[in-house]
């Protein structure tokens, strides 16, 4: 039986289907967002086993486009695609970090970090962005009048958008937050040939101007309300069930900003236990920073209701996000998954990632946000110690090097409990031999 997705309408009162190369982004009917919708009635016609064996068989081969860690599970992403116009650069297949010593220091058995920041342009967005560029240039093939793709960013899409769009030779375009982000996330799109806009605004005022200017449809917009980027970033739940043996963990936790990779880390999930990889779902913990909250504020409130507000300055800069497009995505999805919403303040987020570093990490401040947030609610009690808990750490810390070289400086506006300066000495045997002593006193002194 052939496979087959479509465009859904996520308004069940509506439930409009659009195939996958239409360009549309909302519902032409009701206004809503679209979600890929797959036939699971021709899914269904393999067995859990048969999709374990030929997922495990394609994963980090070197048949081509299978050994990507989306491409491995084509069928469940964009089975109409062809392999021709798939553009790969061999994303996923990212380590699950087990951080035994980190978890023992917080009384926890069983503490694992995904890290997704292991990948191409450095953040989780390729896991997204290849399966949105693979359709671009599928689309192109067939006749649409793209020229160009756009997006709005905080840094971390627009890296990845250039990147996709540079390998498959087609023309990018973002526009970011003037002054609002690092040094290496600028310099990916500038040295990838992207349109680089800096726009007098914050991610949000530059979403708006995205959403306007791909009403032409010769610009191709590739922010998360576009439901492709959902069906790659979706994978990574599948891929960490398939790395602990296709048995899933009891906790997820995610960092929240424009909220898409959450609403797509759930629908990965689901789609495994339609489908029979699974018999259990965990709990998902979705982590924002207290100054670019409004989803832990509809939370308090029992998602009653959602306001948008004006995101705040914030260490965590990728997702200070106000108005986050998959809001009604991600509400849907955590009461789905029993899900917890948590905040981490500028202090606990850098602390937790400094902390996290001393144990063999690298952390983003975002990822900072979730192992704070995992460190309030193992405190209250609202997350076992004896659970297994993953972590997704979606952007390499190499991207953040000012952060970190600030908070080391103990030059951010609170105490840096974690701080570890250089020590300056003159080049003298006996001044290093007295340096060392000290040093490993105090580290003996700590132990005990």
């Amino acid at each position: 039986m052939a496979y087959r997705a479509w465009f859904q309408c996520i308004n069940p009162q509506c439930g409009t289907q659009y195939p996958l190369n239409a360009i549309v982004y909302r519902c032409d009917s009701c206004g809503s967002l679209l979600e890929v919708t797959h036939d699971m009635k021709a899914l269904a016609g393999r067995s859990a086993g048969e999709w374990k064996k030929l997922f495990e068989d394609r994963y980090k081969s070197t048949e081509w486009p299978y050994g990507s860690g989306i491409w491995g599970k084509k069928e469940w992403v964009l089975p109409e695609i062809s392999d021709d116009n798939v553009v790969s650069l061999y994303e996923g297949g990212t380590n699950l970090f087990w951080a035994e010593r980190f978890g023992k220091m917080l009384g926890m058995r069983d503490l694992w970090i995904k890290l997704c920041g292991n990948s191409h342009s450095g953040s989780f967005k390729d896991l997204g962005m290849t399966v949105l560029v693979s359709q671009v240039k599928q689309m192109i093939s067939e006749g649409a009048p793209i020229q160009a793709v756009a997006c709005a960013s905080t840094g971390d899409t627009s890296a990845a958008l250039a990147v996709y769009c540079a390998a498959a030779g087609i023309q990018s375009i973002v526009l970011l937050p003037k002054g609002k982000i690092s040094v290496a996330q600028l310099i990916q799109p500038i040295a990838n040939g992207s349109l680089v806009l800096s726009l007098d605004t914050d991610f949000d005022g530059c979403m708006a101007v995205v959403q306007e200017i791909t009403k032409d449809e010769t610009i191709y917009l590739a922010n998360s309300m576009n439901s492709l980027r959902i069906e790659g970033q979706k994978t990574v739940g599948i891929e960490i069930c398939q790395q602990f043996e296709w048995k899933l963990p009891d906790v997820i936790i995610i960092p929240g900003g424009n909220l898409g990779n959450v609403s797509a880390l759930g629908s990965g999930l689901l789609m495994m236990k339609n489908l029979g990889l699974v018999d259990s779902m965990p709990r998902i913990v979705v982590a924002q920073a207290e100054r670019a909250n409004p989803l832990y504020r509809s939370y308090l409130n029992n998602f009653e209701t959602f306001e948008p507000i004006h995101a705040e300055k914030t260490l965590a800069n990728a997702i200070q996000i106000g108005n986050p497009v998959s809001i009604q995505k991600a509400i849907r999805t955590l009461k789905q998954f029993n899900g917890i919403v948590e905040q981490a303040t500028e202090q606990e987020l850098a602390d937790a990632a400094a902390l996290g570093d001393t144990f063999g990490m690298f952390n983003c401040p975002h990822t900072g946000v979730a192992l704070a947030a995992m460190i309030k609610l193992l405190k209250a009690g609202k997350i076992d110690k004896a659970e297994r808990v993953v972590v997704i750490s979606t952007a390499h810390g190499l991207k953040f090097t000012e952060f970190k070289v600030r908070y080391h400086e103990e030059s951010l506006d609170f105490p840096c409990r974690f701080a570890n300066k250089p020590v300056e000495l003159p080049a003298s045997v006996d001044a290093v031999k007295e340096a060392l002593r000290q040093a490993l006193q105090k580290r003996r002194n700590a132990d005990v």
